[in-house]
């Protein structure tokens, strides 16, 4: 895949001449990382299916990103999913929110290869920090040479090792379990196929409402602002291939959900859901120790390819952001054989402190019963609704100026960080907060979203009328 590049849009972009179905599946197995293959089986059986409502959420997101986010990008050529603010509101917004996007990216990312180590570790007797190392350091290699086109055709395998090693699994859980018919049943009288849940609750973390708002909107933050998926969708030959590809995937992300939920049901009818086991174990233990030779090494390579899926991605959209919305931006480079230069070393960099940022992860959160994937959406939820807010106000009216939406991102983001640490700041000594705390992840974007609509809009209404005066 490196054969042919001659400039950075052939690196990051892949000379913008991918196929649709291609991207699609792409997109698929780069949001779904390891979390997926680890964590929802644990979800699916430590409680029921109603962890579901959040993807079907993301389908409405993804509709609303193919109509009125995707055209955007289109006009002209946009290198970046930031390049389009600067058009709006000028260079430091898009330099300020390609920021937000490197951190909260490089936080996440950390997570999803922190999850990823934790099979490999289990499979050699490695500690996990020498298997994120490991890990890191294969995925980084054929990143750093092949760029975009070499993550989207690695995507593409991938994610058909995982989804078979999935189904493998289902089948061999159900057979011990007696059978698919006497499992489902067993699951069925204990309230484990559980789906909707009407009632309303801001501290649940999966209603039906919940999972349909903060869901879609979630969706549309990740897939229409963050660059880790509009890279894919700039690399499309057009905007109608871009529109197939990101809603298929939203249809494809709802069945690869519901496979792995089922999973995990199967688990639990199979009694091998012990509870004194971390609910993000319970695979990657029974992939150890009760498939047979060759099926579990299947599982375990699906397992390692969406951690390497989600690692590549990551390292690609870090460098084009970092290359492009800063080094660029800032020095006014433009010549493609540089920029291409420029790129390789930074992918280089961040693939290096992806690793670092995991074995942090490890230290931190290792021994905690909160499932990774919960984890990473809380992380990425702190910013995704000040990055879709700032996306919204570019069809605001003149008066809205680029100060106003910096000022509405920041403020939105610093009440959302005081938000995820709520109850740790309340049992630190800030008991007001205990409330603030008990909000359920799937709220997240939307209140960003919410505040930072109100704060730019006050800011920039506060500015025209201290004008006026």
């Amino acid at each position: 895949m490196s054969r042919g590049q001659r400039s950075a849009t052939d690196y990051f972009l892949g000379a913008r001449d991918l196929p649709a179905w291609s991207v699609m599946l792409s997109i698929v197995a780069t949001e779904t990382s390891a979390l997926t293959v680890i964590s929802v089986p644990g979800i699916g059986a430590t409680s029921d299916l109603t962890f579901l409502q959040l993807p079907i959420g993301y389908l409405f997101g993804r509709i609303g990103v193919a109509i009125w986010l995707l055209p955007g990008y289109f006009r002209g050529e946009q290198e970046t999913a930031y390049a389009r603010l600067e058009t709006r509101f000028g260079a430091p917004t898009r330099r300020m929110l390609s920021l937000v996007f490197l951190v909260t990216r490089f936080l996440g990312d950390g997570v999803r290869v922190f999850a990823g180590a934790i099979p490999l570790s289990l499979l050699t007797g490695w500690s996990i920090p020498t298997a994120i190392l490991v890990l890191g350091a294969i995925t980084l290699f054929y990143t750093w040479i092949g760029g975009i086109k070499a993550v989207i055709w690695a995507d593409v395998v991938q994610l058909c090792v995982y989804v078979a090693g999935g189904l493998a699994a289902l089948v061999i859980a159900t057979r011990l379990a007696g059978g698919a018919s006497h499992a489902w049943l067993m699951a069925q009288a204990a309230g484990k196929l559980h789906l909707f849940d009407f009632h309303l609750s801001l501290t649940t973390p999966y209603t039906f409402l919940g999972g349909l708002v903060g869901g879609a909107l979630l969706s549309a933050a990740s897939h229409g602002t963050d660059h880790l998926i509009v890279q894919r969708l700039l690399a499309t030959r057009s905007l109608r291939d871009a529109r197939v590809a990101i809603v298929g995937s939203g249809v494809i992300v709802i069945l690869q959900f519901l496979l792995f939920l089922l999973v995990g049901v199967a688990l639990w009818a199979s009694q091998n859901a012990p509870t004194d086991t971390a609910p993000d174990r319970l695979f990657g233990q029974f992939v150890l120790h009760h498939l047979p030779v060759g099926l579990s090494g299947l599982v375990i390579a699906g397992i390692l390819a969406a951690a390497m899926s989600s690692h590549s991605s990551a390292i690609s959209a870090l460098a084009s952001s970092l290359t492009y919305d800063q080094y660029a931006s800032w020095t006014g480079e433009r010549d493609p054989r540089k920029l291409l230069r420029v790129g390789r070393i930074v992918s280089f960099v961040w693939g290096t402190l992806l690793m670092v940022a995991a074995i942090g992860f490890n230290a931190w959160a290792g021994g905690t019963n909160t499932p990774v994937v919960v984890l990473a959406l809380s992380i990425a939820s702190v910013t995704y609704g000040a990055l879709l807010g700032a996306y919204l106000l570019t069809g605001s009216g003149p008066r809205m100026q680029g100060r106003d939406v910096i000022a509405g991102t920041s403020v939105a983001m610093v009440i959302m960080l005081v938000t995820i640490f709520a109850s740790r700041l309340a049992a630190a000594g800030f008991p007001q907060l205990t409330g603030l705390g008990t909000l359920a992840f799937p709220w997240y974007v939307p209140m960003g979203l919410v505040l930072t609509l109100l704060v730019a809009h006050s800011s920039s209404g506060i500015r025209t009328v201290v004008a006026r005066s």
